[in-house]
């Protein structure tokens, strides 16, 4: 093995690195505006170099946001490159076109350029989800009727919203004529520029102390490692080919059979060191509905986060330099027009769902290879945008319903967690009640609900969410048909369930997917998440589990001894009942 520069002196230039993205998310997260920036962390900050390739990222931003800012770098460089632009000192990028690397629409990024010595020597990215963007309905997300990009908001394409330094006041001007809650969102864009700015100066401060060549090689030999890393972790996995095929519910109130039970298939094909994935098989992208998934800045990521999550899980390799090293081992292939690689002008703004599905599906396929080291099926996300206007002001706000793991090899599944990809936070209950006009009426885990195993799987949760005031509300999820799957003789999970009560006492189930509703004082929203598959036989779990999970009240009696075979009598194990039962 061959290294640029001494390998102490790489890992102190890799802790120099990663503490510079760090500071960029501490800095973003206080000074934004909106929760879902300083609460649920939906934000990603990082370094690149001059071409695009990730040198480090922010521990505490989202796989979702951080992954796909190389993606942000290279199609700005190449709209520039289209345009004949040239990159200045003082400039800074805005950019969110989901065909030119960005993850959806709503996703912005700020690029700001560093120089050294008059020489382009990277950029500092950051990114973060924006409560709204100037689509047809009020928020970002539960808008899952757009017929076409254009339905989805506003698109900037490698926009300078600096030149030299100066600010551009016309693109200002724009946003804030053109966005809801526009001191809210322009103001989360604002605090963007300035943690990337804080990013660019930190970085520059390093290339002086050490010189650009030094740092170069530092990153060099990093990206290196990294690689080295998961080509170490492929070739561990027996050579051969591992499919997969899993299905979204897609508008399962439609009339249209193209848009529902739709298949998202994957083939991993494994040689020696190396990992191709190819998404034939999975469903046509869909002309108008906004669930396809840009293959880059949404596919990739889900891919990459997901193999790597499996391969080189921390709590076997520890703290690994997260850079675009890990992505090299990796290919992927999705045909042109499918749901994983749509042509322009298809949306794509809730392309979410379908990526966390599409991440399962990758676990899925390797699940064989590696049995100890995936969990069971997943239950999916959804997102609720409310809004409404009170006190003569508009307000939105965006609520992420956790999901679940399934359960692995020796743990349980976690319960009520954002999975695979998304990794964002929920919000305070004390904080949504002390800024809207919406009660949270109840949060705890859902109860005797399946998903048994010998490790079960984690445990939706219950929320649910009064208005105070007449308002709306968008839904955007998926997962209420289709159970996740159960593993190694586990019993498959629960889907989600959402309901709407009026204020009248009427009770109605939605489906995943409502586009903008009017919702009166009152009425009330309830959303069940959905339980993650089971892994291994039921029968083969510790009776004290099943004990500490009736006591905990997170099953009752008569769900231990169907699912489990264990009689609990008067708050304990009755073990001859017990073995006999299972026998």
């Amino acid at each position: 093995m061959t290294t640029r520069i001494n390998p102490f002196l790489a890992a102190v230039i890799q802790g120099a690195l990663e503490n510079i993205a760090i500071e960029m998310g501490h800095k973003l997260m206080r000074m934004s505006y909106s929760s879902i920036i300083r609460e649920s962390e939906d934000f990603g900050t990082a370094l690149t170099d001059a071409t695009g390739r990730q040198l480090c990222e922010c521990t505490m931003s989202t796989p979702l946001q951080s992954g796909p800012i190389p993606g942000y770098i290279e199609g700005i460089l190449a709209e520039l490159k289209k345009r004949g632009d040239e990159i200045r000192p003082g400039d800074v990028f805005m950019h969110n076109d989901p065909y030119a690397g960005a993850s959806h629409g709503p996703d912005v990024g700020f690029a700001v350029p560093i120089f050294h010595k008059n020489a382009l020597a990277g950029f500092s990215v950051t990114t973060a989800h924006h409560l709204d963007i100037g689509a047809l309905t009020p928020g970002s997300c539960g808008i899952v009727d757009a017929v076409d990009a254009y339905a989805e908001g506003l698109q900037f394409k490698a926009i300078r919203v600096y030149d030299g330094g100066k600010k551009v006041e016309p693109v200002w001007q724009i946003l804030r004529s053109n966005i809801r809650i526009a001191d809210l969102v322009v103001g989360d864009m604002e605090a963007q520029v300035a943690a990337a700015r804080i990013g660019a100066d930190r970085y520059m401060a390093l290339l002086e102390q050490y010189g650009l060549q030094t740092v170069t090689d530092a990153y060099e030999d990093l990206l290196d490692y990294s690689e080295r890393l998961m080509r170490g972790a492929i070739s561990e996995i027996p050579d051969g080919s591992y499919n997969a095929r899993t299905y979204i519910d897609g508008y399962l109130d439609s009339d249209d059979p193209a848009l529902k039970d739709l298949p998202i298939e994957a083939t991993l094909t494994v040689k020696g060191s190396e990992i191709h994935v190819d998404l034939t098989g999975t469903a046509p992208q869909t002309t108008n509905k906004p669930i396809n998934m840009p293959l880059v800045g949404t596919v990739d990521c889900a891919v990459w986060l997901t193999l790597r999550s499996i391969l080189l899980d921390s709590e076997t390799y520890g703290s690994i330099p997260q850079n675009s090293g890990l992505t090299r081992p990796i290919t992927i292939h999705a045909p042109e027009g499918c749901l994983a690689n749509p042509i322009f002008p298809a949306p794509v703004i809730a392309r979410f769902c379908p990526g966390n599905a599409l991440a399962d599906a990758i676990m899925k396929a390797i699940a064989p290879a590696v049995p100890k080291q995936v969990s069971a099926g997943i239950g999916n996300l959804r997102v609720m945008a409310f809004s409404g206007m009170s006190g003569g002001n508009q307000w939105i706000h965006m609520e992420i319903m956790e999901g679940s793991y399934g359960g692995r090899y020796g743990k349980d599944g976690m319960d009520a967690v954002d999975t695979l990809f998304a990794n964002t936070r929920n919000n305070p209950v004390e904080d949504i009640e002390s800024h809207l006009p919406l009660r949270v009426l109840n949060y705890e885990l859902r109860e005797n609900v399946t998903g048994a195993g010998t490790w079960r799987g984690g445990i939706g949760s219950v929320r649910g969410f009064e208005l105070l005031e007449d308002g709306g509300v968008s839904i955007e999820g998926d997962g209420q048909k289709y159970k996740p799957w159960g593993f190694l003789g586990g019993k498959d999970g629960s889907p989600a369930l959402v309901q709407l009560i009026r204020s009248d006492g009427t009770v109605e189930e939605l489906p995943s997917k409502i586009p903008y509703r009017r919702l009166s004082k009152g009425d009330r929203l309830v959303a069940n998440g959905p339980h993650g598959g089971g892994y291994g036989n039921p029968m083969e779990r510790r009776p004290e589990d099943v004990l500490d999970d009736v006591l905990d009240g997170l099953m009752d009696e008569q769900s231990a001894r169907e699912n489990y075979g264990v009689v609990i009598d008067d708050g304990d194990i009755d073990a001859a009942a017990t073995g006999r039962l299972r026998a």
